[in-house]
């Protein structure tokens, strides 16, 4: 028998109805169309008026199911990335195991902001090595929308909300997941946080008034980050791998800035026909933006395609996963 690695073998994802445009936006808050796409690349971004993030994950996950053809009981474990769970408590992974009958399955949430899919999907592949599990989904699913403060216009400008979804499970031909890189600093967290909801900063009338509970961002300093650290791990695991930017087929960034996502790709010597970018129609949806990216892109996936994942996000986390692309669509 041969070294199993864990494949992702089907994705899904699920986008709100609602499209807010910059357009739209500029009638909120004192900003421009010319503005906002200048600054991150963004046109568009979605916004779901009723629901949660299990509600998102649900309709992600019963696509990603039906496309694999798994019954609800064949699931192992469900992680879910997100900063934005149902509740504090019980975990969204187990809300979605409840919704859509996962009886079999245990599950988590994983909270690592925008890195919180590579996170989770560089973790449940360690599930499918050992050989102890066959069966696991990776979800990354965040509603910015409800803790944006859209009348803050260096924020509410960039965030939308999708959830993405894929499965993983064992491959003995050498695909799927190669290796990861990760990292994490705590010492960011001054720059990009939500400062109140946690038991620092409990709700009350006081972090209400104050406007605490939405994201609070340092945006000079996290693009200087962002910038540096994204585009250092994705040269590395190229260099750990002995990849060259030709045997790179696809860059799948985090989309949280289009000049982000180019700096990533010169650093990796990558031409933009390599780069998977939706930025321009969901804007950052956190957690979601690479299985999203995953999702738009797959019909163009052949097998033994070489992919670099790459994620930059508050805390600050930020990797790289590099994966052999397992099927042809």
């Amino acid at each position: 028998m041969g070294k199993i690695t864990a494949a992702i073998t089907g994705v899904a994802g699920y986008l709100p109805d609602y499209i807010l445009t910059n357009e739209e936006l500029s009638t909120i808050v004192d900003t421009s169309d010319e503005w906002i796409t200048s600054r991150t690349g963004i046109k568009e971004r979605r916004i779901m008026k009723n629901g949660a993030s299990s509600d998102m994950s649900v309709e992600a996950v019963r696509a990603l199911l039906e496309k694999t053809n798994t019954k609800p009981e064949e699931v192992d474990l469900v992680i879910v990335g997100t900063v934005t769970p149902d509740y504090p408590f019980p975990s969204t992974s187990n809300v979605l195991c409840d919704k859509l009958g996962l009886k079999n399955a245990w599950g988590y949430d994983l909270i690592a902001a925008c890195s919180g899919f590579i996170y989770g999907i560089s973790t449940g592949a360690q599930f499918i090595e050992t050989g102890r599990y066959k069966k696991v989904i990776v979800v990354g699913v965040d509603k910015m929308s409800s803790i944006i403060d859209y009348q803050d216009r260096t924020t509410c400008v960039i965030f939308g909300d999708g959830a993405g979804a894929v499965m993983l499970e064992p491959n003995e031909e050498g695909l799927g997941i190669q290796d990861f890189i990760l990292h994490a600093d705590g010492s960011g967290r001054e720059y990009l946080l939500q400062p109140a909801g946690g038991s620092l900063n409990p709700a009350s009338h006081e972090t209400v008034d104050q406007r605490m509970h939405f994201v609070k961002q340092e945006g000079k300093q996290v693009f200087k980050f962002a910038v540096t650290n994204m585009a250092e791990v994705s040269a590395q695991i190229m260099e750990k791998n002995n990849l060259s930017s030709e045997d790179v087929d696809w860059l799948v960034p985090h989309q949280a800035n289009l000049r982000i996502i180019d700096a990533t790709a010169n650093r990796m010597g990558l031409p933009k026909e390599k780069v998977m970018i939706n930025i321009q129609k969901y804007g950052n949806t956190t957690a979601g933006t690479l299985p999203l990216c995953l999702w738009d892109y797959e019909k163009q996936l052949k097998k033994g395609d070489n992919l670099i994942l790459s994620a930059f996000g508050g805390g600050f986390t930020w990797g790289a996963v590099y994966i052999k692309w397992a099927y042809n669509s």
